[in-house]
């Protein structure tokens, strides 16, 4: 079986998404700039594919591709001859239409026969030495499940043992959203052309993409002149949004953080927040809990100035802080709801997460302090829909967050997307699927509360701070696997992702062990 996990090829991804269709648009304007033909672009594309598979799977000698009826196709004819060529045995099934192919896919059909190569029907039994299958079935413009038979065909590609090679993006997959309203191929590897899409980042990408390679075709100085409103951020950056500390800096330098929340029962989220805001480097952070919790909390993290929650407390502390964070255990009762009727009058950077997010949805207001993060149900309960159809189009659900609510959106989830009213969007590729688990949303909460508290903007804090909470676990990851990962582990890494300075997030091959 295929590990599907998705990977990357980390010097060839770069940090500008483009949209589907803006790419679509932009490809004959970007040829025409550079003087080149789509024809020349398509065959790159297959010269590109060709070299992946043979630098991934030297080993392979029989390669089925499977061409569409459009130009996703015509690269699969072009990776046909080439590796025919080369002395590869090549079977190669397209799809048959009434329409013509379009002019590229024509001339690289054509030069695949002249060739010696020979097309077969998309139903012809399949031959068993097959090592390595080439998808150039559907490329970015699917809007809507495949059709027969090219749902069978994808079928018959993932159930088979042979590795798969998506090309631009795995069939089936929406380009724009990330969805697989039908049958997806599951590729090891996608190499996509031109520019990142969305899809390939958010949804179920990474189920389905396995590892990630980007060839921009020659068109890196034309791509690298225009500006898009969609970025992919990563561990990379970090070093930009978290510069080294002045020696002489102090506490009071490094933000004043209140943390507002844990009801009767849920004392774990509080302390799991308010710790991560220390991890992730605030001055002084205060929480505001019932009163059974603070002796719990304080013995488990004595760095903590933990309070019960009073109206004077609560006056205090929001008059004492630079930044405000709530909801983590502040269930729906009248006792959270008074806190944050305290809270919505404060005008400071705020965060609002879990049940101030659920009170919120009933309560609607609009504002531009505040920094929100859902997870699919809490978006879904904020704009009356149902998960479905916020996880058909995540970016779409970010905006429309952020229409009703101002400030700033953080849509959690596999591809967590960013937006505000002035940014545009962000990706965030980082974070694994050990991630799933009760109390990783407290910690990012902190992480974010402590970066406002640093002073970035809030659109920068939830950016860095997603990615540096991704990049603790996706460092846990590396050494343990996903499986068990518990929140609290995250702080024996995230301490040494903040700082990335003195260490490379992405490279860490020191064999300390973690240790608080």
């Amino acid at each position: 079986m295929t590990d599907h996990r998705m990977t990357r090829n980390p010097a060839s991804i770069p940090h500008t998404i483009w949209s589907a269709d803006g790419l679509r648009r932009a490809e004959k304007e970007a040829a025409d700039a550079l003087g080149l033909t789509l024809y020349e672009l398509m065959q790159r594309a297959g010269a590109a594919t060709f070299d992946v598979a043979c630098d991934n799977f030297p080993s392979a000698t029989h390669w089925l591709i499977l061409c569409g009826h459009g130009n996703n196709g015509g690269d699969g004819y072009v990776v046909a001859r080439l590796a025919q060529a080369a002395g590869i045995t090549v079977t190669l099934l397209a799809l048959e239409s009434d329409k013509p192919l379009p002019e590229e896919a024509a001339q690289a059909r054509d030069a695949w026969l002249n060739a010696g190569g020979i097309i077969h029907a998309p139903d012809i039994p399949w031959p068993e030495e097959v090592d390595l299958i080439l998808d150039a079935l559907l490329g970015t413009g699917l809007t809507n499940a495949p059709r027969e038979p090219v749902a069978s065909l994808i079928d018959r590609a993932n159930a088979h043992s042979a590795p798969v090679i998506a090309l631009d993006i795995p069939s089936g997959l929406l380009a724009q959203t990330g969805a697989t309203p039908g049958a997806v191929i599951h590729a090891a590897r996608t190499i996509t052309f031109i520019a990142l899409k969305p899809g390939l980042l958010t949804g179920k990408a990474r189920d389905v993409t396995g590892v990630l390679h980007h060839h921009a075709l020659g068109l890196e100085s034309w791509l690298s002149a225009q500006t898009t409103s969609l970025q992919r951020v990563d561990a990379s950056q970090l070093e930009h949004w978290l510069p080294p500390r002045r020696p002489t800096s102090h506490k009071g330098d490094h933000g004043k953080v209140v943390i507002i929340g844990g009801d009767h029962g849920t004392a774990g989220a509080i302390r799991m927040t308010g710790e991560a805001a220390l991890r992730a480097g605030a001055g002084l952070v205060r929480v505001l809990t019932r009163s059974e919790n603070v002796g719990p909390i304080i013995t488990a993290r004595p760095e903590l100035m933990v309070h019960e929650l009073t109206a004077q407390s609560i006056d205090e502390g929001l008059a004492w802080a630079d930044v405000i964070v709530i909801g983590p255990g502040l269930g729906q009762q009248a006792w959270g709801k008074q806190a944050l009727r305290k809270v919505e009058s404060v005008r400071k950077p705020m965060l609002w997460d879990a049940d101030a997010l659920n009170l919120l949805a009933i309560n609607p207001d609009k504002r531009h302090n505040r920094v929100l993060t859902p997870h699919p149900g809490e978006a879904a309960r904020l704009l009356n829909c149902n998960v479905t159809e916020i996880e058909s189009d995540r970016l779409l659900s970010a905006q429309r967050l952020v229409k009703r609510y101002g400030g700033v959106v953080v849509l959690k989830g596999a591809g967590t997307v960013i937006a505000d009213e002035a940014h545009g969007i962000a990706i965030v590729d980082a974070g694994n699927a050990g991630m799933a688990s009760g109390g990783m949303g407290d910690v990012l909460s902190g992480i974010i509360g402590a970066l406002l508290g640093q002073r970035l903007s809030p659109y920068d804090a939830a950016c860095a701070g997603c990615v540096a909470h991704g990049a603790a676990a996706d460092a846990l990851a590396a050494r343990n696997g996903t499986r068990g990962m518990l929140a609290t582990d995250l702080f024996l890494t995230l301490k040494r992702v903040v700082n990335p300075d003195v260490i490379d997030v992405n490279h860490d091959k020191s064999s300390d062990s973690l240790t608080q």
